[in-house]
This record gives C-alpha cells, structure tokens and sequence, in this order.
C-alpha cells in the first residue's frame, strides 16, 4: 500500500506541468492544493502499518478527485487510483476473512508425531 500512495505521489507531481500547459496556467491555489496532496501522500506512505491507514488513503482519493476544480486531468488520475485502493480495500477485506477462518494455504495445523518425530505426510 505504501508504494502505491508514492507511485500516486508521483503521478500528482507530474500532473503540474499538464495543468500548467493546458489547464490555463497553475494559481497560487492550484499549486498549494496538489503539493500539500503529494506531501500527504508520501508521508502517509509512512503510517501504513497503523489501522486507520486505508481510510486515510481512500480519503486522499476523494481530495484527489475533487481536484477537478481546477482541472479535469487531477480528477481522472483521482478516479483512476480510486479504483486501484478500492480493488486494495477489497483484497485487504477478503484476505482478513480467510485469516480470521483458517483458510490460507500456510494455516494448516502442524501434524506431531511425538517426540522427534515428524509427520511424512
């Protein structure tokens, strides 16, 4: 998840020259709004391991797509990494359910056959 926020970072950054060039110029406003984004970005690559995590990076996305107002190209790359931490939250869900049931592959019981030995099968 940490290196999908600061591939997305880097997208961001990239997105200020396209706004610059076609979007009618980049404003004081324009500017601040995607570096403060890619700033949040990158340091909140950081704090993945913490449980609030995902809801602040399914949080990025929708400031992200909000962008729009002051251009469309800020939107798309918005609505683009939104369905790539949806698909994130989904799996992130699913594997969490199978833990919590015991069906990952490497959660099979450990088969003891008394002392020294261990199971052939």
């Amino acid at each position: 998840m940490a290196g999908t926020l600061v591939l997305e970072g880097i997208v961001v950054v990239l997105a200020l020259p396209i706004v610059a060039k076609v979007g009618g110029g980049l404003t004081v406003a324009s500017t601040t709004y995607l570096v403060v984004l890619t700033v949040a970005m990158f340091l909140g690559a950081g704090l993945q391991g913490r449980s609030w995590a995902l809801t602040f990076d399914l949080a990025l996305q929708v400031l992200l797509i909000a962008g729009v107002v002051f251009h469309w190209s800020i939107c798309a790359v918005g609505i683009v990494f939104g369905l790539v931490w949806v698909y994130i939250a989904y799996i992130k869900r699913d594997v969490e359910k199978r833990v919590a049931s015991g069906q990952l592959p490497g959660q099979e019981p450990i088969v003891d056959d008394g002392p020294g030995g261990v199971s052939d099968s």
